[in-house]
């Protein structure tokens, strides 16, 4: 069972989206908040593995919201999920710790997929800011490969992490096990000083700022 968490202040899209993941099998909507207020406390009481999370909420913006559940659970994986698509609020997001990106308009079924796909490794993103991410992180990718010391395969590997790849998929890709993207993934972060994929593509899309 995936237990997911919802910061949505639009009270009409918060319950939908609760019902949505409640009828869903395999899932199950363990908290739903109107801003981030409390967030700690919640998230403390509810322990989700997913957070789903709006970046323009009163009081305590999503960039923010992101920093402070990624400082105190680390294991929360946090999808924002909202109307903005411009570059500073994905990279904002990315670098606070977001694992995946989705626009409000992302069918149901979709965001459905796109929680599924976070839990199990992936790094879900809507097409258009996909595109956006791989721009701005193909504007660099040599000097990140030269500077932290990437080999041909590893850059090719963080690639896919960009591109929301799950390990399982990145591994048939490269027809190779996932022990050895396991191994490959780990050396990445060694060179790159970071501990997650959220971390190491931040890390990169440095270069492009």
């Amino acid at each position: 069972m995936i237990k997911v968490a919802i910061a949505e202040d639009n009270n009409i899209l918060r319950a939908s989206l609760q019902n949505l993941f409640n009828r869903t099998d395999g899932l199950k909507c363990v908290a739903a908040l109107p801003n981030l207020l409390n967030v700690v406390s919640e998230i403390a009481k509810a322990q989700p593995d997913v957070m789903l999370m709006d970046i323009g909420l009163p009081n305590i913006s999503g960039i923010e919201g992101v920093r402070t559940v990624k400082t105190h659970f680390p294991d929360v994986q946090v999808l924002m999920f909202t109307v903005f698509e411009d570059d500073e609020n994905i990279f904002d997001a990315v670098r606070a710790g977001a694992s995946g990106y989705l626009l409000k308009k992302t069918p149901p079924e979709e965001i459905i997929q796109s929680v599924k796909d976070l839990y199990h490794g992936g790094a879900p993103m809507t097409a258009s800011i996909a595109r956006r991410v791989l721009q701005s992180f193909r504007s660099a990718p040599s000097t990140a490969a030269a500077d932290y010391q990437l080999t041909t395969r590893e850059n090719e590997i963080l690639y896919s992490l960009v591109d929301g790849l799950s390990y399982k998929k990145i591994a048939d890709k490269h027809f190779v096990s996932i022990s050895t993207i396991r191994t490959h993934i780990c050396n990445i972060y060694h060179k790159l000083h970071v501990n997650s994929k959220a971390e190491a593509v931040a890390k990169v899309l440095g270069h492009s700022k």
